[in-house]
């Protein structure tokens, strides 16, 4: 193998490495347990919380950012948002 080619290969390997890490995708919270200071619990999220919070940010005119990104005054709107929904309690761990 030329010296070249090795080169290219590592680069390669390097690019296949970081991609999934830097295109991993939006509006999900680092892990998949989210932490609810204002009523003491856990929540799943998952694709059907995502579809509550892209809600809340469409009734409440806000623009789409992620959640772990939002001030504690929005995450506190939307827990509370959230909690007043039916089945609220399904995903509370």
């Amino acid at each position: 193998m030329h010296f070249t080619d090795r080169y290219f290969f590592l680069l390669l390997l390097a690019a296949a490495l970081i991609a999934p890490a830097h295109f991993g995708g939006c509006s999900t919270p680092a892990s998949n347990r989210v932490y609810d200071p204002y009523n003491n619990d856990y929540h799943r999220w998952d694709d059907h919380e995502t579809n509550y919070y892209l809600q809340w940010e469409g009734e409440n005119h806000r623009e789409h950012r992620d959640f772990d990104k939002r001030s504690e005054d929005e995450r506190k709107d939307y827990w509370t948002w959230r909690h007043s929904r039916p089945d609220a309690d399904r995903d509370r761990h």
